[in-house]
Protein backbone atom coordinates (compact mmCIF):
# COMPACT_ATOMS: atom_id res chain seq x y z
CA UNK A 1 0.00 0.00 0.00
CA UNK A 2 1.67 3.56 -0.88
CA UNK A 3 2.13 5.81 1.32
CA UNK A 4 -0.66 8.51 -0.30
CA UNK A 5 -3.25 5.57 0.11
CA UNK A 6 -2.18 4.83 3.81
CA UNK A 7 -2.86 8.84 4.52
CA UNK A 8 -6.07 10.01 3.84
CA UNK A 9 -7.66 13.32 4.27
CA UNK A 10 -11.67 13.33 3.86
CA UNK A 11 -12.60 17.03 3.46
CA UNK A 12 -15.41 19.31 3.77
CA UNK A 13 -17.86 16.76 4.85
CA UNK A 14 -20.65 16.32 7.14
CA UNK A 15 -20.09 14.43 9.29
CA UNK A 16 -22.54 12.32 11.25
CA UNK A 17 -22.68 9.85 14.30
CA UNK A 18 -25.47 9.07 16.51
CA UNK A 19 -25.84 11.57 18.67
CA UNK A 20 -24.70 14.30 16.15
CA UNK A 21 -24.01 15.90 12.71
CA UNK A 22 -21.20 18.10 12.57
CA UNK A 23 -18.83 19.95 9.66
CA UNK A 24 -15.10 18.85 9.87
CA UNK A 25 -12.43 17.32 7.95
CA UNK A 26 -11.45 13.76 8.92
CA UNK A 27 -7.39 12.79 8.73
CA UNK A 28 -6.59 9.06 8.45
CA UNK A 29 -2.97 7.54 8.64
CA UNK A 30 -2.17 3.58 8.53
CA UNK A 31 -6.03 2.52 9.19
CA UNK A 32 -6.88 4.50 11.96
CA UNK A 33 -8.70 7.91 11.95
CA UNK A 34 -6.02 10.16 13.56
CA UNK A 35 -7.67 14.01 13.38
CA UNK A 36 -10.73 15.54 12.98
CA UNK A 37 -11.19 19.10 12.74
CA UNK A 38 -11.65 22.29 10.55
CA UNK A 39 -9.41 23.21 7.27
CA UNK A 40 -6.76 20.37 9.19
CA UNK A 41 -2.89 20.36 8.16
CA UNK A 42 -1.54 17.00 6.92
CA UNK A 43 1.45 15.69 5.94
CA UNK A 44 2.22 16.66 2.12
CA UNK A 45 1.34 13.74 -0.33
CA UNK A 46 -1.87 12.76 1.10
CA UNK A 47 -4.57 11.71 -0.51
CA UNK A 48 -7.35 14.29 -0.81
CA UNK A 49 -11.20 13.34 -0.96
CA UNK A 50 -13.47 16.07 -1.52
CA UNK A 51 -16.54 15.86 0.49
CA UNK A 52 -18.10 19.32 0.66
CA UNK A 53 -21.73 19.06 0.78
CA UNK A 54 -21.79 15.43 1.45
CA UNK A 55 -22.34 13.55 4.11
CA UNK A 56 -19.29 11.30 6.27
CA UNK A 57 -20.37 8.78 7.56
CA UNK A 58 -19.08 5.09 9.53
CA UNK A 59 -18.99 2.41 7.43
CA UNK A 60 -22.24 -0.25 7.54
CA UNK A 61 -22.03 -3.24 9.65
CA UNK A 62 -24.20 -5.65 8.48
CA UNK A 63 -24.13 -8.30 11.16
CA UNK A 64 -26.34 -11.02 9.56
CA UNK A 65 -24.63 -12.66 5.92
CA UNK A 66 -24.45 -15.86 4.72
CA UNK A 67 -21.65 -15.72 2.02
CA UNK A 68 -21.09 -19.35 0.44
CA UNK A 69 -22.92 -21.33 2.59
CA UNK A 70 -23.74 -24.93 1.94
CA UNK A 71 -27.83 -25.57 1.91
CA UNK A 72 -30.54 -27.57 0.30
CA UNK A 73 -28.10 -29.38 -1.60
CA UNK A 74 -26.10 -26.37 -3.11
CA UNK A 75 -24.12 -23.58 -2.28
CA UNK A 76 -24.38 -20.14 -2.58
CA UNK A 77 -22.91 -18.03 -5.17
CA UNK A 78 -22.22 -14.44 -3.41
CA UNK A 79 -18.79 -16.56 -1.56
CA UNK A 80 -16.82 -14.34 0.56
CA UNK A 81 -15.12 -12.44 -2.53
CA UNK A 82 -18.16 -12.06 -4.55
CA UNK A 83 -20.02 -10.90 -1.13
CA UNK A 84 -17.48 -8.47 0.23
CA UNK A 85 -16.78 -6.96 -2.80
CA UNK A 86 -20.48 -5.85 -2.95
CA UNK A 87 -21.15 -4.86 0.33
CA UNK A 88 -18.01 -2.40 -0.02
CA UNK A 89 -19.45 -1.14 -3.22
CA UNK A 90 -22.72 -0.07 -1.57
CA UNK A 91 -21.17 1.41 1.65
CA UNK A 92 -20.57 -1.51 4.23
CA UNK A 93 -17.27 -2.10 5.34
CA UNK A 94 -17.74 -4.98 7.96
CA UNK A 95 -20.17 -7.83 7.57
CA UNK A 96 -20.78 -10.50 10.46
CA UNK A 97 -21.03 -14.06 9.04
CA UNK A 98 -22.67 -17.50 10.45
CA UNK A 99 -20.36 -20.77 10.85
CA UNK A 100 -23.15 -23.10 10.72
CA UNK A 101 -22.27 -27.16 12.10
CA UNK A 102 -24.51 -30.17 11.21
CA UNK A 103 -26.33 -31.41 13.81
CA UNK A 104 -23.62 -33.82 15.99
CA UNK A 105 -20.51 -32.13 14.07
CA UNK A 106 -18.14 -30.17 15.89
CA UNK A 107 -18.67 -26.04 15.98
CA UNK A 108 -14.48 -25.45 16.68
CA UNK A 109 -14.21 -27.85 13.20
CA UNK A 110 -17.16 -26.14 11.29
CA UNK A 111 -15.03 -22.76 12.73
CA UNK A 112 -11.81 -23.22 11.29
CA UNK A 113 -13.47 -24.53 7.98
CA UNK A 114 -15.25 -21.52 7.37
CA UNK A 115 -12.45 -19.13 8.35
CA UNK A 116 -10.53 -21.44 5.80
CA UNK A 117 -12.94 -19.97 2.95
CA UNK A 118 -13.48 -16.17 4.04
CA UNK A 119 -10.09 -15.55 5.07
CA UNK A 120 -8.15 -15.44 1.42
CA UNK A 121 -11.16 -13.93 -0.23
CA UNK A 122 -12.57 -11.10 2.35
CA UNK A 123 -12.44 -7.50 0.68
CA UNK A 124 -13.38 -6.07 4.08
CA UNK A 125 -13.18 -6.81 8.01
CA UNK A 126 -15.60 -9.96 8.98
CA UNK A 127 -16.02 -11.64 12.49
CA UNK A 128 -18.58 -15.33 12.84
CA UNK A 129 -21.36 -15.81 14.71
CA UNK A 130 -21.77 -19.61 15.57
CA UNK A 131 -24.76 -21.97 15.29
CA UNK A 132 -25.82 -24.38 17.79
CA UNK A 133 -27.72 -27.28 16.24
CA UNK A 134 -27.90 -29.83 18.65
CA UNK A 135 -26.99 -29.84 22.79
CA UNK A 136 -24.69 -31.76 24.76
CA UNK A 137 -21.64 -31.36 26.52
CA UNK A 138 -19.20 -31.31 23.61
CA UNK A 139 -21.35 -27.99 22.36
CA UNK A 140 -21.08 -26.09 25.96
CA UNK A 141 -17.19 -26.96 26.01
CA UNK A 142 -16.70 -25.26 22.35
CA UNK A 143 -18.73 -22.81 22.95
CA UNK A 144 -16.17 -21.61 25.93
CA UNK A 145 -13.80 -22.02 23.54
CA UNK A 146 -14.96 -20.32 20.77
CA UNK A 147 -15.92 -17.00 23.29
CA UNK A 148 -12.37 -16.75 25.02
CA UNK A 149 -10.50 -17.90 22.55
CA UNK A 150 -11.91 -17.15 18.77
CA UNK A 151 -13.55 -13.81 19.75
CA UNK A 152 -16.68 -15.22 19.11
CA UNK A 153 -19.77 -13.94 21.47
CA UNK A 154 -22.57 -14.86 19.88
CA UNK A 155 -24.20 -17.85 19.34
CA UNK A 156 -27.45 -18.62 17.12
CA UNK A 157 -30.54 -21.46 17.54
CA UNK A 158 -32.61 -22.04 14.41
CA UNK A 159 -36.14 -22.80 15.60
CA UNK A 160 -37.40 -23.81 12.58
CA UNK A 161 -35.64 -26.40 9.31
CA UNK A 162 -36.70 -29.50 11.56
CA UNK A 163 -34.41 -32.33 11.61
CA UNK A 164 -31.37 -29.89 9.84
CA UNK A 165 -30.42 -26.92 11.93
CA UNK A 166 -33.57 -26.79 14.65
CA UNK A 167 -33.30 -27.20 18.47
CA UNK A 168 -36.36 -27.86 20.98
CA UNK A 169 -37.17 -25.71 23.71
CA UNK A 170 -34.88 -27.98 26.24
CA UNK A 171 -31.79 -27.63 24.07
CA UNK A 172 -32.30 -23.76 23.39
CA UNK A 173 -32.60 -22.92 26.90
CA UNK A 174 -29.80 -24.93 27.95
CA UNK A 175 -28.33 -22.71 24.57
CA UNK A 176 -29.18 -19.83 26.61
CA UNK A 177 -28.23 -20.42 30.01
CA UNK A 178 -24.89 -21.31 28.37
CA UNK A 179 -24.01 -17.92 26.23
CA UNK A 180 -25.51 -15.74 29.71
CA UNK A 181 -22.22 -17.95 31.28
CA UNK A 182 -19.51 -16.82 29.03
CA UNK A 183 -21.35 -13.26 28.15
CA UNK A 184 -22.25 -14.40 24.60
CA UNK A 185 -25.47 -13.01 22.91
CA UNK A 186 -28.12 -15.54 22.15
CA UNK A 187 -29.79 -15.19 18.59
CA UNK A 188 -32.61 -16.82 17.42
CA UNK A 189 -34.12 -17.88 13.97
CA UNK A 190 -37.68 -17.86 15.08
CA UNK A 191 -40.53 -19.71 13.32
CA UNK A 192 -42.36 -22.73 14.32
CA UNK A 193 -40.15 -25.67 12.49
CA UNK A 194 -43.33 -27.99 13.98
CA UNK A 195 -45.62 -26.30 12.25
CA UNK A 196 -43.70 -25.35 8.98
CA UNK A 197 -44.14 -29.32 8.23
CA UNK A 198 -47.24 -29.76 8.98
CA UNK A 199 -48.20 -26.82 6.89
CA UNK A 200 -46.20 -27.47 3.86
CA UNK A 201 -47.52 -31.04 3.65
CA UNK A 202 -51.16 -29.20 3.63
CA UNK A 203 -50.34 -27.18 1.20
CA UNK A 204 -48.61 -29.80 -1.16
CA UNK A 205 -51.32 -32.28 -0.80
CA UNK A 206 -54.14 -29.42 -2.31
CA UNK A 207 -51.74 -29.34 -5.12
CA UNK A 208 -50.08 -26.43 -4.40
CA UNK A 209 -46.53 -26.56 -5.19
CA UNK A 210 -45.25 -23.02 -6.90
CA UNK A 211 -43.24 -20.63 -4.59
CA UNK A 212 -46.46 -18.92 -2.85
CA UNK A 213 -46.81 -22.34 -0.54
CA UNK A 214 -43.63 -21.25 0.70
CA UNK A 215 -45.36 -17.96 2.72
CA UNK A 216 -48.91 -20.08 3.32
CA UNK A 217 -47.38 -22.68 4.92
CA UNK A 218 -45.22 -20.31 7.12
CA UNK A 219 -47.58 -17.10 8.14
CA UNK A 220 -46.54 -14.12 10.02
CA UNK A 221 -48.40 -15.85 13.07
CA UNK A 222 -45.95 -19.17 13.13
CA UNK A 223 -42.67 -16.33 13.14
CA UNK A 224 -45.09 -14.43 16.25
CA UNK A 225 -45.57 -17.22 18.16
CA UNK A 226 -41.84 -18.50 17.87
CA UNK A 227 -40.49 -15.22 18.87
CA UNK A 228 -42.97 -14.69 21.75
CA UNK A 229 -41.60 -18.24 23.00
CA UNK A 230 -37.70 -17.09 22.40
CA UNK A 231 -38.18 -14.09 24.52
CA UNK A 232 -39.64 -16.17 27.41
CA UNK A 233 -37.48 -18.69 27.62
CA UNK A 234 -34.60 -16.37 27.40
CA UNK A 235 -36.17 -13.67 29.91
CA UNK A 236 -36.28 -17.24 32.31
CA UNK A 237 -32.50 -17.36 32.03
CA UNK A 238 -31.90 -13.71 32.33
CA UNK A 239 -30.11 -14.54 28.90
CA UNK A 240 -30.48 -11.19 26.39
CA UNK A 241 -31.51 -12.33 23.18
CA UNK A 242 -31.03 -11.19 19.47
CA UNK A 243 -34.46 -12.16 17.25
CA UNK A 244 -32.84 -12.17 13.55
CA UNK A 245 -34.72 -11.18 10.75
CA UNK A 246 -37.85 -9.64 11.72
CA UNK A 247 -40.32 -9.96 9.26
CA UNK A 248 -43.74 -9.41 10.36
CA UNK A 249 -45.95 -7.43 12.25
CA UNK A 250 -46.65 -10.39 14.43
CA UNK A 251 -42.90 -10.89 15.41
CA UNK A 252 -41.77 -7.21 15.99
CA UNK A 253 -45.07 -6.60 17.80
CA UNK A 254 -43.38 -9.25 20.42
CA UNK A 255 -40.17 -7.91 20.54
CA UNK A 256 -41.50 -4.33 21.31
CA UNK A 257 -44.14 -6.25 24.09
CA UNK A 258 -41.04 -7.75 25.40
CA UNK A 259 -39.09 -4.82 25.69
CA UNK A 260 -41.88 -3.17 27.13
CA UNK A 261 -42.01 -5.67 29.47
CA UNK A 262 -38.27 -5.23 30.61
CA UNK A 263 -36.82 -8.16 28.74
CA UNK A 264 -33.40 -7.53 27.09
CA UNK A 265 -34.18 -8.42 23.47
CA UNK A 266 -32.61 -6.82 20.52
CA UNK A 267 -35.01 -6.85 16.84
CA UNK A 268 -33.04 -6.74 13.46
CA UNK A 269 -35.08 -5.88 10.60
CA UNK A 270 -33.65 -6.66 7.05
CA UNK A 271 -32.81 -4.73 4.18
CA UNK A 272 -35.62 -7.42 2.05
CA UNK A 273 -38.37 -6.82 4.44
CA UNK A 274 -37.85 -3.26 4.59
CA UNK A 275 -37.61 -2.97 0.49
CA UNK A 276 -40.14 -5.61 -0.61
CA UNK A 277 -42.66 -7.75 -0.13
CA UNK A 278 -44.47 -11.37 -0.44
CA UNK A 279 -46.72 -9.88 -3.33
CA UNK A 280 -43.90 -11.57 -5.22
CA UNK A 281 -44.86 -15.00 -4.02
CA UNK A 282 -47.70 -14.69 -6.32
CA UNK A 283 -46.07 -13.81 -9.85
CA UNK A 284 -47.06 -15.65 -12.84
CA UNK A 285 -43.23 -16.17 -13.90
CA UNK A 286 -41.98 -18.82 -11.32
CA UNK A 287 -38.64 -17.69 -12.04
CA UNK A 288 -39.33 -14.57 -10.52
CA UNK A 289 -41.44 -15.77 -7.59
CA UNK A 290 -39.16 -18.17 -6.68
CA UNK A 291 -36.08 -15.37 -6.39
CA UNK A 292 -37.92 -13.87 -3.50
CA UNK A 293 -38.20 -17.16 -1.60
CA UNK A 294 -36.13 -16.59 2.06
CA UNK A 295 -36.89 -17.84 5.44
CA UNK A 296 -38.77 -16.28 7.22
CA UNK A 297 -40.84 -15.21 4.22
CA UNK A 298 -42.17 -11.46 3.07
CA UNK A 299 -44.93 -10.80 3.83
CA UNK A 300 -47.70 -10.49 1.57
CA UNK A 301 -49.13 -7.62 3.27
CA UNK A 302 -47.77 -4.61 1.70
CA UNK A 303 -48.00 -2.29 4.91
CA UNK A 304 -45.48 -4.27 6.27
CA UNK A 305 -42.07 -2.84 5.17
CA UNK A 306 -43.14 0.34 6.61
CA UNK A 307 -44.40 -0.84 9.73
CA UNK A 308 -40.86 -2.40 10.16
CA UNK A 309 -39.51 1.32 9.31
CA UNK A 310 -42.14 3.48 11.74
CA UNK A 311 -40.70 0.44 14.86
CA UNK A 312 -36.57 0.76 13.37
CA UNK A 313 -37.45 4.45 13.68
CA UNK A 314 -38.74 4.69 17.26
CA UNK A 315 -35.84 2.26 18.63
CA UNK A 316 -38.51 -0.87 19.07
CA UNK A 317 -36.19 -2.70 16.53
CA UNK A 318 -32.97 -1.91 16.84
CA UNK A 319 -30.61 -2.90 13.99
CA UNK A 320 -30.37 -4.02 10.27
CA UNK A 321 -28.95 -6.62 8.65
CA UNK A 322 -29.38 -8.52 5.17
CA UNK A 323 -29.87 -12.27 5.84
CA UNK A 324 -27.58 -11.71 2.18
CA UNK A 325 -27.73 -15.52 1.08
CA UNK A 326 -28.34 -15.77 -3.00
CA UNK A 327 -28.58 -18.51 -5.08
CA UNK A 328 -29.09 -18.15 -9.09
CA UNK A 329 -32.24 -18.39 -10.60
CA UNK A 330 -30.93 -22.49 -11.94
CA UNK A 331 -30.60 -23.11 -8.20
CA UNK A 332 -33.48 -21.58 -7.27
CA UNK A 333 -35.15 -24.77 -10.02
CA UNK A 334 -34.14 -27.38 -8.04
CA UNK A 335 -37.60 -26.84 -6.44
CA UNK A 336 -39.86 -26.50 -9.62
CA UNK A 337 -41.76 -29.10 -8.78
CA UNK A 338 -41.99 -28.57 -4.74
CA UNK A 339 -41.67 -25.13 -3.30
CA UNK A 340 -40.25 -26.91 0.00
CA UNK A 341 -36.87 -27.13 -2.32
CA UNK A 342 -35.91 -23.93 -3.02
CA UNK A 343 -33.00 -22.74 -1.82
CA UNK A 344 -34.21 -19.91 0.53
CA UNK A 345 -32.02 -16.69 0.50
CA UNK A 346 -32.43 -13.56 -1.43
CA UNK A 347 -29.35 -10.82 -1.92
CA UNK A 348 -29.20 -7.24 -0.03
CA UNK A 349 -25.66 -6.87 1.06
CA UNK A 350 -24.84 -3.90 -1.55
CA UNK A 351 -28.44 -2.30 -1.47
CA UNK A 352 -29.36 -1.88 2.28
CA UNK A 353 -28.19 1.71 2.50
CA UNK A 354 -29.68 3.03 0.20
CA UNK A 355 -32.77 1.13 0.35
CA UNK A 356 -32.86 2.40 4.02
CA UNK A 357 -32.02 5.77 3.47
CA UNK A 358 -34.63 5.99 0.24
CA UNK A 359 -37.66 4.53 2.73
CA UNK A 360 -36.18 6.06 6.40
CA UNK A 361 -34.05 9.39 5.27
CA UNK A 362 -35.83 10.36 2.37
CA UNK A 363 -38.91 9.40 3.11
CA UNK A 364 -38.63 11.79 6.51
CA UNK A 365 -39.33 8.43 8.89
CA UNK A 366 -36.14 9.06 10.67
CA UNK A 367 -32.81 11.25 10.45
CA UNK A 368 -29.42 10.79 9.38
CA UNK A 369 -28.10 10.09 12.44
CA UNK A 370 -30.90 7.31 13.40
CA UNK A 371 -29.49 6.50 10.21
CA UNK A 372 -26.20 5.97 11.33
CA UNK A 373 -27.41 4.26 14.25
CA UNK A 374 -29.26 1.19 12.54
CA UNK A 375 -26.41 0.44 10.09
CA UNK A 376 -23.53 0.92 11.44
CA UNK A 377 -23.20 2.10 15.77
CA UNK A 378 -25.90 -0.07 17.25
CA UNK A 379 -24.94 -3.16 15.75
CA UNK A 380 -21.03 -2.22 16.76
CA UNK A 381 -22.17 -1.91 20.38
CA UNK A 382 -24.46 -4.81 20.92
CA UNK A 383 -21.32 -6.78 18.84
CA UNK A 384 -18.58 -5.07 21.09
CA UNK A 385 -16.75 -3.50 18.54
CA UNK A 386 -17.40 0.25 19.76
CA UNK A 387 -15.52 2.50 19.36
CA UNK A 388 -13.61 0.37 17.11
CA UNK A 389 -16.33 0.48 14.57
CA UNK A 390 -19.31 2.22 13.98
CA UNK A 391 -17.91 5.81 14.62
CA UNK A 392 -16.44 8.82 13.70
CA UNK A 393 -14.01 9.45 16.36
CA UNK A 394 -9.88 9.51 16.72
CA UNK A 395 -8.37 6.44 17.14
CA UNK A 396 -11.62 4.56 15.31
CA UNK A 397 -10.88 2.53 12.71
CA UNK A 398 -10.46 4.52 9.19
CA UNK A 399 -13.73 2.97 7.96
CA UNK A 400 -16.06 6.23 6.19
CA UNK A 401 -18.39 6.50 3.25
CA UNK A 402 -18.75 10.09 2.13
CA UNK A 403 -22.41 9.81 1.57
CA UNK A 404 -24.69 11.54 -1.03
CA UNK A 405 -28.41 11.94 0.20
CA UNK A 406 -29.67 13.39 -2.47
CA UNK A 407 -28.15 11.76 -5.67
CA UNK A 408 -30.10 8.55 -6.81
CA UNK A 409 -29.81 5.17 -8.44
CA UNK A 410 -31.75 2.73 -9.90
CA UNK A 411 -31.25 -1.41 -8.45
CA UNK A 412 -30.93 -3.96 -11.27
CA UNK A 413 -29.04 -6.95 -11.45
CA UNK A 414 -27.02 -5.72 -14.92
CA UNK A 415 -25.04 -3.58 -12.71
CA UNK A 416 -25.29 -4.88 -9.18
CA UNK A 417 -21.90 -6.62 -8.11
CA UNK A 418 -23.26 -9.74 -6.57
CA UNK A 419 -22.42 -13.30 -8.64
CA UNK A 420 -26.47 -13.70 -8.21
CA UNK A 421 -28.55 -13.65 -11.74
CA UNK A 422 -31.27 -12.03 -9.89
CA UNK A 423 -32.20 -8.71 -7.81
CA UNK A 424 -35.14 -8.15 -5.77
CA UNK A 425 -34.81 -4.35 -5.72
CA UNK A 426 -34.62 -4.90 -9.56
CA UNK A 427 -36.06 -0.99 -11.04
CA UNK A 428 -36.13 0.52 -7.40
CA UNK A 429 -34.92 4.01 -7.65
CA UNK A 430 -33.40 4.85 -4.23
CA UNK A 431 -32.21 8.48 -2.76
CA UNK A 432 -28.95 8.18 -1.32
CA UNK A 433 -25.18 7.16 -2.62
CA UNK A 434 -22.46 5.48 -1.39
CA UNK A 435 -19.85 7.87 -3.76
CA UNK A 436 -16.57 6.48 -1.88
CA UNK A 437 -16.12 3.71 0.69
CA UNK A 438 -13.13 3.30 2.67
CA UNK A 439 -12.01 0.47 4.26
CA UNK A 440 -8.83 0.59 6.82
CA UNK A 441 -7.84 3.99 5.60
CA UNK A 442 -7.80 2.79 1.78
CA UNK A 443 -10.53 3.50 -1.28
CA UNK A 444 -12.04 0.83 -2.61
CA UNK A 445 -14.92 2.26 -3.97
CA UNK A 446 -14.02 5.60 -5.86
CA UNK A 447 -17.32 6.76 -7.59
CA UNK A 448 -18.48 3.46 -9.32
CA UNK A 449 -14.92 2.14 -9.03
CA UNK A 450 -14.02 -1.16 -7.48
CA UNK A 451 -10.15 -1.37 -6.19
CA UNK A 452 -10.18 -3.79 -3.78
CA UNK A 453 -7.56 -6.73 -3.18
CA UNK A 454 -9.16 -10.48 -2.19
CA UNK A 455 -8.20 -11.24 0.95
CA UNK A 456 -7.49 -7.79 2.66
CA UNK A 457 -10.11 -8.37 4.72
CA UNK A 458 -9.06 -8.68 8.52
CA UNK A 459 -10.88 -11.07 11.31
CA UNK A 460 -12.13 -9.10 13.94
CA UNK A 461 -12.23 -10.36 17.83
CA UNK A 462 -15.05 -9.49 19.83
CA UNK A 463 -15.05 -9.80 23.42
CA UNK A 464 -17.75 -11.35 25.79
CA UNK A 465 -19.96 -9.11 27.89
CA UNK A 466 -21.01 -6.27 25.52
CA UNK A 467 -22.05 -3.23 28.33
CA UNK A 468 -24.43 -2.32 26.04
CA UNK A 469 -25.90 -5.80 26.24
CA UNK A 470 -25.17 -7.06 29.98
CA UNK A 471 -25.47 -3.88 31.76
CA UNK A 472 -29.01 -4.64 33.35
CA UNK A 473 -28.48 -8.13 33.20
CA UNK A 474 -25.31 -8.08 35.59
CA UNK A 475 -27.04 -5.89 37.98
CA UNK A 476 -30.32 -8.03 37.98
CA UNK A 477 -27.97 -10.82 38.97
CA UNK A 478 -27.04 -9.46 42.09
CA UNK A 479 -30.65 -8.20 43.06
CA UNK A 480 -32.54 -12.03 43.71
CA UNK A 481 -35.17 -13.12 41.98
CA UNK A 482 -36.92 -15.99 43.82
CA UNK A 483 -37.26 -15.74 47.64
CA UNK A 484 -37.79 -18.63 49.98
CA UNK A 485 -41.10 -18.35 52.40
CA UNK A 486 -39.82 -19.07 55.75
CA UNK A 487 -42.81 -20.88 57.47
CA UNK A 488 -43.31 -23.64 60.72
CA UNK A 489 -43.11 -27.18 59.38
CA UNK A 490 -46.58 -28.66 58.41
CA UNK A 491 -47.84 -31.09 61.21
CA UNK A 492 -51.25 -31.80 60.14
CA UNK A 493 -52.79 -35.10 58.76
CA UNK A 494 -51.55 -36.03 55.75
CA UNK A 495 -54.15 -38.62 52.88
CA UNK A 496 -53.17 -41.85 52.34
CA UNK A 497 -52.37 -43.28 48.95
CA UNK A 498 -53.12 -46.59 48.29
CA UNK A 499 -50.01 -48.87 47.28
CA UNK A 500 -48.96 -49.03 43.46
Amino acid sequence: MSSDERRLLIKGGTCVNVDHKFEADVYCQNGLIREIGIDLKVPEGTRVIDANGKFVIPGGIDPHTHFQLPFMGTVAVDDFYAGTRAAVAGGTTMIIDFVIPGKGTSLLDAYERWRGWADEKVCCDYSFHVAVTWWGDQVAREMEILTKEKGVNSFKMFMAYKDVYMVNDEEMYHAFECCKRLGALAQVHAENGDLIVEGAKKMLELGITGPEGHEMCRPEEVEGEATHRAIVIANQVNCPLYVVHVMSRSASDAIRKGRQRGCVVFGEAIAAGLGTDGTNYWHKCWRHAAGYVMGPPLRPDSSTPGYLMDLLANDDLQVTGTDNCTFNGDQKALGKDNFTRIPNGVNGVEDRLSVIWEKGVHSGKMDPCRFVAITSTTAAKIFNIYPQKGVIAVGSDADLVVWDGDATRTISATTHHHAVDFNIFEGMICHGVPLVTISQGRVVYDHGKLDIVRGCGRYISRPAFSSHVFGCVQQRDKIPRYEKVEREPYTGPIVQLPAS
